[in-house]
């Protein structure tokens, strides 16, 4: 991990978390940046913000987050960001619930959840992989090539370790991932929040392009979880496939050590680097 006396582009110094709350402001560190532009947030980043604010929602009965849409409106730049979060249906069954990131009062990112209630329920085992996936000690650490920054949520907000296809040879690629630190200071991150941070990795790890000279920017997510992961390591298993007007699409199983979790989804825009 890079040094606390290495600076942010702003002058704030490094922290070991993602974001650190001031007052209702969460300040991004350098470790909550992006690829594409140095200056803006890793769509991880704001999303796991998000989810943090929706799963805080008072609910009548327990209940858990079975489905998140997020819909970025655009680059988040890295500068402070409020979160606002509401249910919109209240229900002891299904309950929906909607939620903001803002940046000077300008909305950025837009998400909407899907509560259920959970209880306790006698159920079979679940069938066994057909095939068994290496886990996170039998992998690779990766080591990213995108960007020209050294500090970034890609880079040390997260430990990814990994393996799969080349670049341009399309199938499914296996990245397992796990926070190198909170998402923010002084807390504990949630499972809900390990695995929504990583679900926007589908498109990197299973890129078909070069970075150099094409972007393949995810537009949004959607993430549908029948359990949360157990552990620190989150598994993706990624495909992505592109369609020459400049539209793609990546999918993801999300895991843990201990098997499924539920799928991603991204709708990719993709064009030349100029």
């Amino acid at each position: 991990m890079v040094g606390p006396e290495a600076r942010h582009p702003q002058g704030a110094a490094l922290s070991d978390a993602i974001f650190t709350c001031d007052g209702e402001r969460f300040v991004p560190s350098v470790h909550a940046r992006g690829p594409w532009d140095p200056d803006a947030l890793h769509g991880g980043a704001p999303t796991a913000l998000l989810a943090r604010a929706l799963e805080r929602l008072p609910t009548p009965a327990p209940m858990r987050i079975v489905r998140l849409a997020v819909e970025f409106l655009g680059a988040v730049p890295l500068r402070p960001v409020t979160v606002v979060a509401s249910l919109t249906r209240p229900g002891r069954r299904l309950a929906l619930a909607e939620a903001v990131l803002r940046v000077d009062h300008a909305d950025v990112v837009r998400a909407r959840a899907t509560l259920l209630r959970v209880g306790a329920l006698a159920l079979p085992a679940p069938a066994p992989d057909r095939v068994p996936v290496p886990g996170p000690d039998a992998v690779a650490p990766v080591r990213w090539g995108l960007g020209d920054t050294t500090e970034g949520f890609h880079l040390t907000g997260l430990e990814v370790r990994g393996h799969g296809p080349a670049a341009g040879t399309g199938g499914a690629a296996l990245g397992w991932f796990r926070l190198r630190m909170p998402l923010v200071a002084g807390e504990e991150p949630t499972p809900l929040q390990r695995a929504v941070a990583v679900a926007d990795f589908g498109n990197g790890i299973s890129r078909v392009l070069d970075f150099a000279t094409h972007m393949f920017v995810n537009t949004d997510l959607t993430v549908h979880l029948h359990r949360e992961p157990a552990g620190e390591w989150v598994a993706l298993e990624a495909r992505t496939d592109l369609d020459p007007t400049g539209v793609g699409q990546a999918v993801s199983t999300l895991r843990d050590e201990h098997g499924r979790l539920g799928i991603g989804a991204q709708s990719l825009f993709v064009e030349e680097r100029s």
